[in-house]
């Protein structure tokens, strides 16, 4: 009785709590903005293209192949590491000590990639290739964890009738806060003649921006709610959290099959948008020859409008509901890779292209988060949340895979980038039957005022 009753705890809403929220979108998207699309990538690629590929344990990367492989081995850990994270702050106090402890460690990490450089001494450039793989993977393994427990609070701030747009606008905050800190990393690129040094110092930055933001406003505003569910007698936080993740998965598919059925939809088109924020500065680079300059500025252009573009499907997702404005910009999303394959050649189509990317990234990320937080059970938010994660922004790792395995193998990206319209066709063929009233209602949510 006393779990059930604390599962439909009144949610304590606080504005100035709602913007400290957001503001961590805000911190850490410059991670996902400079190093993961922008700048890490392309900079690893040249550097194994310099020395003639990257050489580990006797296996040899193509250069294009690396950086992809590097987020595919980030996130097979974040599948063991995520679900099991969200259960122990369900069951425990520690979600905020915890979110704040991986971001720290994924801040440091970010800017120790400043010290990746050629002909590093000890390393050399293949050893300098490698260690800005293992910081990478430890960077982007952070930041997943930090975002499951981030995303877990959303219920705690806002009501569901909210979630939409509290949700859209951490995203908008996200963007514009990327997209700021990836204009400083132009300005340094622009005005410092050693280009290499402007890139690692604006590695850097990313990480001390993370670092910083974080510490100025969800260390201080986000409040730790007394956890909905307690640890039985003679168990520990990992025991139960071990046991948690097989109930959880069972209980989905016994009560809470609809929530399921989004899940797996999500899981593959999500995929696909996050291989095409993964290699789309490798695919510029590679097949139309677009220098690091170019690339900061494609990208600083997508950030601004994507800011406007999660406001949009935000304002939409209030008229039609969440679902059908996911299904839009899965439809607009597969006409981009399709463009990319067969009519992409000039940088200016580039830039076209990426007005179309800026106007569904932001809104379909954002309302997949705040659909999902509407279908889960008020109790288990971070444990629910940490599935999820698994294919959260910067860490889907299957399309990835399946993009260096292409290109390994054909050495073309513009043949590789082909294959990820599956996710999306995929993705969208699974959301349609997804009954959202019936998910909420299993979930024990309720639908009142929410546009379905």
């Amino acid at each position: 009785m006393g779990e059930a009753m604390a599962a439909h705890r009144p949610v304590d809403t606080n504005r100035g709590e709602i913007f400290s929220w957001a503001m961590y979108d805000w911190a850490n998207s410059a991670f996902s903005t400079i190093v993961v699309t922008t700048l890490l990538g392309p900079y690893l690629s040249n550097l194994a293209q310099a020395s003639g590929g990257v050489s580990f344990l006797g296996m040899r990367f193509e250069p294009d192949a690396f950086f992809p492989t590097m987020v595919s081995i980030s996130v097979i850990l974040q599948v063991f590491l995520l679900p099991l994270l969200g259960t122990i702050a369900d069951y425990s106090a520690l979600k905020k000590r915890m979110m704040l402890a991986f971001a720290l460690i994924g801040s440091l990490s970010t800017i120790l990639l400043f010290f990746v450089k050629p002909d590093m001494p000890l390393l050399g450039t293949n050893g300098a290739i490698l260690l800005g793989g293992l910081l990478f993977i430890i960077a982007n393994l952070a930041f997943g964890a930090a975002v499951v427990l981030y995303n877990a609070f959303l219920p705690d701030i806002a009501e569901p009738k909210d979630r939409d747009r509290v949700s859209s606008f951490g995203w908008a905050l996200g963007y514009l806060g990327g997209g700021l800190a990836l204009l400083v990393a132009l300005g340094l690129f622009t005005v410092m003649s050693d280009k290499e040094l402007a890139v690692r110092i604006g590695l850097a930055l990313a990480g001390a921006w993370w670092l910083i933001f974080t510490l100025a406003f969800p260390a201080r505003k986000l409040r730790q709610r007394r956890p909905l569910k307690e640890l039985p007698p003679g168990e520990s936080y990992l025991s139960q959290g071990v046991k948690q993740i097989w109930r959880t998965l069972t209980s989905m598919y016994r009560l809470y099959p609809e929530t399921l059925k989004y899940l797996i939809a999500y899981l593959i088109y999500n995929d696909g948008i996050q291989t095409v924020i993964v290699v789309a500065t490798l695919f510029a680079a590679t097949e139309l020859g677009a220098g690091a300059d170019v690339l900061m500025m494609l990208i600083l252009m997508i950030q601004f409008l994507a800011f406007l573009g999660a406001l949009f499907f935000g304002w939409l997702a209030g008229r039609m509901g969440a679902k059908k404005s996911i299904l839009i910009s899965l439809v607009i999303w597969a006409g981009i890779v399709i463009y990319a394959y067969g009519f992409l050649y000039q940088i200016w189509q580039l830039f076209m292209m990426g007005v179309f990317v800026a106007l569904v990234m932001g809104g379909s990320q954002a309302l997949s988060r705040s659909l999902y937080s509407q279908l889960i059970p008020r109790q288990n938010e971070s444990e629910y949340f940490g599935f999820y994660e698994i294919s959260e922004r910067g860490t889907s790792w299957i399309g990835p895979l399946v993009f260096a395995a292409a290109v390994q193998f054909t050495g073309s990206s513009r043949v590789a980038i082909l294959s990820i319209i599956l996710f999306f066709i995929v993705g969208l063929l699974l959301l349609i039957p997804v009954n959202v009233r019936k998910a909420m209602l299993d979930a024990g949510n309720d639908p009142s005022g929410v546009v379905i």
